[in-house]
């Protein structure tokens, strides 16, 4: 009888871990695959889009749980997934990342007595201020299966408690999207249709999202202005989040800043491996320009990718308008370091976690 799980996610990010898995999976027939969509993020772009281009099948259910606050959406997430959870009773669920599906996954299944494993566990920014560190928190707290990308991930379960044996150091699954997609976003037409002027023109990327940095004004208009002093140097794209987009309303900045609509993830992976600089408050671009060689400032005071930091591309540049600029002068002046790729980061992540499962499922073991 094949082990049923029950696959669980809702935002982009998610949707980049869950294809490699799905496909590492699928073909055994010791394993019987359902996908469950919150409907965190909802429409064509956000979503849609990402599920054709990464090769996912259509989910099995979507939730259609929608927006709102970090309450209301974990909270609606939690009503609509418990009948699902009921009627597949499901031997285990796996939830990815640290977005609120993450978290709302895995108290669902765990009030019902269901295994929960946790993809990406382990990660900490050691700030609690922050809404996805919580997420983690929570989540591990209460997750039977860890598969860790990154040593960090590791150190921090164990000395939060978690069980060693528990505990899988499997890769990073977002990477193993990059390997299997990155010579078809390179024959995207994303840079000729949406970077403005000659071909060799070099160019920035951008992406901010998080509460933090986007959702009060003066932080807001602080990172504006240390970006339109990068942009009088290189030209700065941003693909930006319909959250922030609402936030820019009524604040000034460089024409030099181009404002691009949420792009799907072949267009964005083929613009991000081409730019000069990437700049983001986003975990899974430092780890995706670590693999590039594509230089990173994060916006932002800490990260709970480390990793990307001792070992890839990524600097940490603060918020306010000195220290990106301060961070932006050293990247450009400073020799680069030599970048090396994590451990596991080698695009057979999915085959690990298919390791993983096979042997904590279907090796007759007594499990607590």
């Amino acid at each position: 009888m094949s082990v049923k799980l029950l696959v669980i996610a809702g935002a982009r990010p998610n949707f980049m871990k869950v294809a490699p898995l799905w496909a590492a999976l699928s073909p055994d027939p010791q394993f019987l695959l359902k996908l469950v969509h919150t409907g965190q993020h909802y429409d064509y772009a956000m979503s849609g889009q990402f599920f054709e281009e990464l090769g996912l099948p259509q989910p099995d259910y979507h939730l259609e749980a929608g927006s709102g606050s970090h309450a209301q959406q974990t909270a609606e997430i939690l009503k609509r997934l418990e009948p699902v959870l009921i009627a597949e009773k499901p031997a285990a669920i796996v939830v990815v990342g640290d977005v609120n599906s993450t978290l709302a996954g895995a108290l669902a299944a765990k009030k019902l007595g269901i295994d929960v494993i946790h993809v990406e566990a382990g990660l900490r920014s050691l700030d609690r201020s922050m809404p996805e560190e919580i997420n983690r928190l929570a989540t591990d707290a209460i997750s039977d299966l860890f598969l860790v990308t990154e040593e960090s991930g590791r150190y921090n379960l164990l000395r939060e408690g978690a069980p060693p044996e528990r505990i899988h150091m499997v890769g990073n699954l977002m990477i193993d999207s990059l390997h299997g997609h990155l010579k078809q976003a390179l024959q995207s037409d994303a840079r000729s249709r949406l970077i403005q002027g000659e071909a060799e023109r070099q160019f920035g990327l951008i992406t901010l999202h998080r509460p933090a940095n986007v959702d009060h004004e003066g932080q807001l208009a602080q990172i504006l202005m240390a970006l339109d002093e990068i942009s009088q140097e290189v030209p700065l794209y941003w693909p930006v989040h319909p959250r922030t987009r609402a936030k820019l309303q009524g604040l000034t900045y460089s024409k030099e800043i181009h404002l691009l609509e949420p792009l799907g993830y072949l267009d964005f992976l083929s613009l991000q491996a081409q730019s000069t600089v990437v700049l983001t408050d986003s975990g899974g671009i430092q780890e995706e320009t670590t693999v590039l060689g594509v230089p990173c400032l994060t916006i932002r005071e800490n990260t709970e990718r480390p990793v990307t930091i001792e070992c890839g591309t990524n600097r940490l540049a603060g918020t306010t308008r000195s220290s990106i600029l301060k961070a932006w002068r050293e990247l450009r002046d400073e020799p680069q370091k030599e970048r090396k790729i994590p451990p596991f980061w080698d695009g057979k992540a999915g085959e690990r976690c298919h390791a993983v499962l096979s042997q904590y499922f279907l090796t007759p073991v007594e499990r607590g």
